[in-house]
């Protein structure tokens, strides 16, 4: 999975790029000239001992030829795997609590420790391949040895190489062979982290967010989608010529069913992805060629699912404006019916949130979220199902907290999964099969008797 993909990027293959830079290329070039050094010398000494060792190391060339092929060829699949390996133990993790709700967290556990046995396999198979062929070179190179010396006996026994230079023969070809064994695995574990290093570059070079850094400056905030076309996967559309206006500093709700599109409107409004057609304009300007980081300033969102740092409660508000002052984040956090909660904890708004705020209630997360939008007092806002999820008294408060939310003069677009809320909306959308099916006010959709209706009425007969 790209999860894994990434993390095995971040984890190791960085790691294993940082040893070519610090430690391959200067191990490399010092082995490379000590041999080369030796070579030259012997051949000073005895010219045929040293055409002896230079054709030893000359073997490098075909051992490091088949080395590579195998490391191009179970390299990048070990490298693969290996990714593969790290997304399902993250997957195992992450969702251990539901795996063992439904009983299947043995038949996932087999699946973690089938990816482990799998990546053992690949290991095993590279290392079958790599390691007999540097074994040849290896035996190779060091009967270069005893054949130097057998060469130089002659010659020393008819005394015409003295017994010092004989002895310096017999033992510099040790040398050369060891030198020649670790210019051979230096080189092949260069190829193998430069699976790594192609791996980090991949990374870096995705492309990268286009579009003008300049202000998002507008005299309104109405935001229009003309003919916009989107879709996640190619030939799978999720919006088709999306067509509609939310009128500047007024409450636009959207309603639909699940999966109709209702989120990738959230989404492509605040930039997260780029329309595959169509233009979105927000005050009359078109966004399609503007940074989505000067597009996000003028937007304050508040999600389904409430992402909190593993940080205090006080600053994960503050993030939604760095330099806001502690009296600042508590107005905000009173607006968001939320002050009341954290006061009442031991370290007040010095408590911790945990991981992903795992130390906080659903409701306590959202309301949270609502005063990092309501800090930020941005122009847009865009509210994304935030009462989705929570219990009755959660619910009220978070309702309470959007009220108090909605009392400035905002363009203010929310998904709403109950129909009661939206009721008094300024103009309610009706989203189906990617497209907008229905557009009024609560009474106009009434009358006309459509989809909007027919939820309503379903939703009454539920409620009684």
């Amino acid at each position: 999975g790209q999860t894994g993909d990434y993390i095995n990027t971040i984890t190791s293959d960085v790691n294993n790029y940082e040893k070519i830079l610090t430690h391959k290329i200067g191990d490399l070039a010092k082995s490379f000239a000590l041999s080369l050094m030796l070579i030259i010398f012997v051949m000073t000494i005895y010219v045929p001992a040293g055409i002896i060792l230079l054709i030893a190391d000359l073997l490098l060339i075909p051992g490091l030829w088949l080395s590579f092929r195998m490391v191009r060829k179970y390299g990048k699949e070990k490298n693969d795997i290996c990714a593969e390996n790290v997304s399902s133990i993250v997957e195992y993790v992450s969702g251990i609590q539901t795996f063992r709700a439904y009983g299947v967290g043995g038949l996932k556990n087999k699946t973690v420790i089938g990816a482990m046995q799998e990546f053992c396999r690949i290991s095993f198979v590279y290392e079958e391949k790599v390691l007999p062929i540097g074994a040849g070179f290896g035996i190779l190179s060091w009967l270069s040895c005893p054949l130097v010396i057998w060469t130089a006996y002659a010659p020393w026994a008819a005394g015409t190489l003295d017994t010092v230079s004989y002895l310096l023969i017999c033992m510099l070809p040790l040398f050369c062979a060891k030198l020649a064994n670790s210019i051979f695995v230096d080189l092949t574990s260069y190829k193998n982290l430069m699976i790594s290093k192609n791996k980090i570059l991949g990374v870096m070079n995705e492309p990268e967010e286009t579009g003008s850094m300049e202000p998002l400056q507008t005299a309104t905030h109405e935001i229009t989608f003309d003919s916009v076309d989107f879709s996640y996967v190619p030939g799978e559309p999720v919006l088709k010529h999306a067509t509609f206006t939310v009128p500047d500093q007024k409450l636009t709700a959207i309603v639909g069913d699940s999966g109709s599109g209702k989120s990738t409107i959230l989404n492509l409004i605040a930039k997260y992805y780029e329309a595959n057609g169509g233009t979105i304009s927000i005050g009359g300007k078109p966004i399609n060629h503007v940074a989505a980081e000067r597009v996000l300033e003028q937007i304050s969102m508040v999600d389904q699912d409430v992402f909190l740092f593993d940080d205090t409660i006080r600053d994960n508000i503050r993030h939604a404006r760095p330099n806001a002052t502690d009296e600042e984040i508590e107005a905000a956090c009173r607006e968001a019916n939320c002050d009341g909660f954290i006061r009442k904890m031991e370290k007040g708004y010095d408590t911790p949130t945990g991981e992903n705020g795992n130390l906080l209630s659903g409701g306590e997360r959202q309301r949270i979220s609502i005063a990092r939008a309501v800090l930020k007092n941005s122009p847009i806002l865009l509210l994304d199902e935030a009462t989705a999820s929570l219990d009755i008294e959660n619910e009220l408060a978070v309702k309470q907290a959007i009220a108090n939310l909605l009392k400035e003069k905002k363009t203010v677009v929310m998904i709403a999964h109950t129909l009661s809320i939206v009721k008094n909306a300024d103009q309610i959308l009706v989203v189906s099969d990617g497209k907008i099916a229905e557009a009024g006010t609560h009474d106009e959709l009434l009358a006309k008797g459509g989809k909007y209706a027919a939820m309503w009425n379903a939703e009454q007969k539920i409620s009684a």
